[in-house]
């Protein structure tokens, strides 16, 4: 199913962006929503799906030409990730792509992009990235995951959580204390590049709602062995390091979230025009065009919001933080909407796997927690944005 109801337009903030957005949808669209049911149904990954994406050269359009990247930015890897998901094909693992290309392509050394960012940018290499721990939750300063120095060198202990694709990694990026505590007794962070099957990891697999390819694990590092070249930027300014990823992570959220929206108010509309009771189209009846109507506004503020929050990162802006935090919360909120109206206009058949919608539920309802909760984003606006004393 093409998306036909959503212009670019209305988003789009480079010239070259409608031929991107066309071009993706082509290559996402041979496969669509029912290839992408049945590799979740069989615990498989969409490997064709992701080749295609790699040999369009879509995987690295946010990565500099050259390292083997297409030279844009997140506003070109935005429309990537919403097409793709429009397509019926939510790829959670190129949120990934957002966080962990930006972080080395900003802070890591020569010898480092050389080895991971044509690989990222070709698909043949995977990153994970692990930041999350089962105590800490959004409190990143609470993180217990240590690197100590070891000989020139680094030894690596501690347990992250809610990992994605580990399973799939090359590599993990992992934040952890390093240094000792400064005078309020924070520990420094720093950013660390570990292989994958590096001795000492073992993971761990968490069973989850969501159906998605993308595993979710539990991560146990224990005295894991690193050189010198794992450590990204300089020791102890991981905190700010990270940011060159997380801004891009909520973009890249948002971008899930819009394309499932689409695709579930294209089901809806062609569902409410095709379907006919009382010799009428159930689409002629307010009870249901008013509800899809106000979710396509809602949706579009969303679509409009991550764009706008793209194109700022891009333009290195400090305001960038600030949309992106509010794209992804818009993004999450209307997609639930979209998702819930699409389900209702289809009556009961809205439940069934046949029609796509039911199982993309939990993928779209993931963002209101991650990458970072609507909570958080409401005390970071309440604080930054509107003056308001600090909650938390």
């Amino acid at each position: 199913m093409a998306p036909t109801l959503f212009t670019s337009e209305l988003v789009d903030t480079a010239d070259h962006h409608p031929e991107l957005r066309a071009a993706v949808s082509g290559v996402a669209g041979q496969f669509g929503r029912k290839y992408f049911q049945d590799v979740v149904a069989r615990d498989d990954k969409p490997t064709e799906l992701w080749d295609a994406l790699a040999e369009a050269g879509f995987l690295g359009v946010h990565i500099p030409e050259n390292y083997g990247g297409g030279g844009g930015g997140l506003a070109d890897y935005n429309i990537v990730i919403e097409e793709t998901a429009a397509q019926g094909c939510p790829v959670l693992s190129l949120v990934i792509g957002s966080i962990t290309a930006p972080i080395i392509t900003a802070h890591g050394s020569e010898a480092m992009k050389d080895t991971w960012l044509p690989g990222i940018a070709s698909g043949k290499l995977r990153m994970s990235f692990a930041i999350t721990e089962p105590d800490a939750g959004t409190n990143t300063h609470n993180i217990s995951t240590k690197a100590v120095p070891n000989g020139d060198g680094w030894l690596l202990n501690g347990t992250k959580y809610y990992t994605s694709g580990v399973d799939e990694a090359d590599s993990i990026l992992v934040v952890a204390q390093s240094g000792e505590p400064d005078a309020s007794g924070r520990h420094r962070l720093s950013l660390f590049v570990v292989d994958a099957d590096a001795p000492g990891i073992t993971c761990q697999d968490i069973p989850c709602a969501v159906q998605a390819a993308e595993k979710q694990f539990t991560v146990f590092f224990d005295d894991v062995e690193m050189g010198p070249e794992a450590l990204i930027g300089t020791e102890g300014n991981g905190l700010r390091q990270v940011f060159a990823g997380l801004n891009p992570e909520r973009v890249a959220a948002s971008a899930i979230n819009n394309g499932i929206s689409r695709f579930a108010l294209e089901a809806a509309a062609q569902y409410a025009n095709d379907r006919v009771v009382w010799s009428k189209p159930i689409g002629g009846h307010q009870g249901i065009a008013h509800p899809l109507a106000e979710a396509y506004i809602q949706v579009q503020q969303a679509r409009l919001m991550a764009a706008r929050a793209a194109d700022l990162y891009d333009r290195g802006s400090e305001d960038a933080g600030e949309i992106a935090n509010m794209a992804k919360f818009a993004a999450a909120d209307s997609s639930l909407v979209a998702l819930d109206r699409a389900i209702q206009t289809h009556g009961g058949n809205g439940l069934a796997l046949e029609y796509g919608l039911a199982d993309l539920w939990f993928v779209a309802r993931l963002h209101k927690t991650a990458p970072v909760s609507r909570e958080m984003i409401l005390n970071f606006v309440a604080q930054h944005s509107l003056g308001l004393p600090k909650s938390y």
